[in-house]
């Protein structure tokens, strides 16, 4: 079975990379250049689409970013989050955190902009018209949300189908060692509303790349792994792609050998037994 290499975010007519790259150990002024030349090796492998968030490394994995992609100059889609807290729920701290981000990102519009998680006050509709605001002023082409149930993430969508914006994401945790989007109802109400599915932790913080957990899911990556001659992290992101269209796996890259072996899973197609054998074991 071969997919295609890029996919759009849900119903949205952004483009991006089947595979994407999280950023959130990116640090301006700590590792700038080992940085930079992931995101170079990432763009000519024809990975575009890059995560990040306003609490990443205290604001600097935005500004490396910005940074990385101004040295660049090719086109990416960029993506940053707004977390709601009990002090800055209203419109004003909103529209003041976007334009921080945008700041540090150094771009006028930004192509993803999330909420990082549930509000604990306030709602998701006041935020979702938050976002209808940015949205028809120009600062983001998109909206998405992270962490968000699939019964918020109906709410939100609910609220912004009245602006007639879709919901082009929701970010949670998915792996082989974490599949509780397939349990929890998120799988497929990503499905419904057609968004994407973007799926941060894909390699379960390391330890599918690393077999440290040493068990049924780790044994039967180390087999396909050698059978293929990749890796176990890149048998792990060929699962997942596999696994449904919607997903967008997010691993980090630090480091360009990171970004090669990430890159490369897109050229990984598991035959059917290898598939379903990951599938059982996990």
């Amino acid at each position: 079975m071969n997919f295609n290499k890029t996919t759009k975010l849900g119903s949205t007519g952004i483009t991006v990379s089947r595979i994407g790259t999280g950023t959130n150990r990116w640090a301006y002024g700590e590792n700038d250049e080992p940085a930079y030349e992931a995101y170079r090796t990432l763009l000519d492998r024809g990975i575009n689409f890059f995560d990040t968030a306003e609490i990443y490394t205290g604001g600097r994995s935005e500004r490396l970013l910005g940074e990385c992609n101004r040295r660049d100059g090719r086109p990416a889609v960029l993506a940053s989050k707004y977390r709601p807290s009990e002090d800055r729920s209203t419109g004003k701290a909103f529209t003041e955190a976007l334009d921080a981000t945008l700041s540090r990102l150094r771009v006028e519009t930004l192509d993803l902009y999330y909420i990082h998680m549930p509000p604990t006050t306030g709602s998701i509709e006041v935020l979702m018209e938050y976002m209808a605001e940015a949205h028809e002023s120009g600062k983001i082409r998109s909206v998405g949300v992270s962490n968000f149930s699939a019964e918020q993430m109906r709410r939100a969508a609910d609220q912004l189908e009245k602006h007639g914006i879709p919901l082009a994401a929701n970010q949670v945790e998915y792996s082989l060692s974490h599949r509780e989007p397939e349990r929890d109802g998120v799988l497929e109400a990503c499905r419904e509303l057609g968004a994407s599915l973007v799926a941060y932790r894909p390699l379960s913080r390391g330890t599918l790349a690393s077999q440290a957990g040493g068990g049924r899911v780790d044994e039967a990556l180390r087999v396909i792994a050698d059978r293929h001659g990749v890796t176990p992290s890149q048998v792990a992101l060929a699962w997942l792609l596999r696994r449904d269209e919607v997903i967008i796996p997010i691993p980090g890259a630090t480091k360009r050998e990171h970004a090669l072996q990430n890159a490369d899973a897109l050229n990984l197609t598991l035959r059917n037994d290898e598939w379903t054998d990951l599938d059982e074991a996990s």
